[in-house]
């Protein structure tokens, strides 16, 4: 993860990420808003630290090459800072981020929605001790990460939600004790499997997928190679589009971040 999100300096405010070997036709959207985040906070002094990211995805990239990112220092307050970035392949903008830094403040409301009941992840399959024949695409792109979704049978839904999945998350290795490295790993994770929470009242059906806007705010303290609950709900969808948002928490119970995602869903032609 850490090699993923490392990014070569080419001028200031112009960073390069590398190409990164896909089973996808495209790169993946987590991907890219998590090497812009990090040109993000490769300008940004240290004593902000991000709270917030809106992205639009607007051309697929193309994952067998770099991605330049460009940053424009937006603004610079006392309490916080904005950071645009737009990620660029072939002299064309693929996506587009702005990202919002605070200076840490103590004081003001505190609360937070209680975590959903989940089996604990050691109680889930870990899929990489599947037989390679078993194994699904995502489980090969996603190797380095321990995904154990929540099976239906075993998910409390809540009344009144139309698509609910929760899913464990970790990366699999130790990262180190940098904060912004786990800041920028959750962007990257934050894309994995939450579209897929709009097929849940659609089993069986095929869909062309492709994640169009994401939107995440970090909330508290995590590590990424921690266990992660991610609790996903996709309230809509029609017109070839799905609206699915998540909540992110760590084992403790703390909501970690929040994200609302708008994807592509189109039935395929051969469903």
């Amino acid at each position: 993860m850490d090699e993923i999100l490392e990014l070569e300096r080419i001028e200031k405010n112009i960073y390069r990420g590398i190409a990164v070997e896909s089973y996808l036709p495209r790169t993946f959207g987590g991907q890219v808003a998590g090497q812009a985040l990090v040109a993000a906070t490769r300008t940004a002094d240290e004593q902000y630290l991000v709270h917030s990211l809106h992205g639009y995805f607007i051309r697929p990239g193309n994952p067998k090459q770099p991605i330049v990112y460009v940053v424009d220092r937006m603004r610079d307050g006392r309490s916080f800072c904005t950071r645009r970035v737009d990620a660029i392949q072939d002299g064309k903008t693929i996506f587009t981020m702005e990202a919002s830094f605070h200076v840490p403040e103590d004081g003001g409301l505190r609360h937070q929605d209680q975590m959903p009941p989940a089996p604990l992840p050691e109680e889930l399959p870990d899929y990489a001790e599947l037989p390679a024949a078993e194994r699904e695409t995502w489980m090969a792109e996603w190797s380095d990460w321990d995904i154990r979704p929540v099976p239906p049978e075993q998910t409390r839904t809540l009344p009144g939600l139309a698509a609910q999945q929760r899913v464990w998350i970790r990366y699999r290795r130790k990262l180190p004790d940098v904060n912004i490295l786990h800041v920028c790993a959750l962007a990257y994770l934050s894309d994995m499997t939450l579209l897929g929470s709009a097929r849940v009242p659609h089993p069986g059906v095929e869909i062309q997928a492709a994640s169009l806007d994401h939107a995440l705010w970090f909330l508290r303290p995590f590590r990424a190679d921690e266990w992660l609950l991610y609790d996903q709900t996709s309230p809509s969808a029609g017109f070839g589009r799905a609206l699915t948002q998540g909540r992110i928490y760590n084992r403790s119970g703390d909501m970690v971040a929040a994200v609302t995602q708008e994807g592509l869903t189109r039935i395929a032609r051969d469903s």
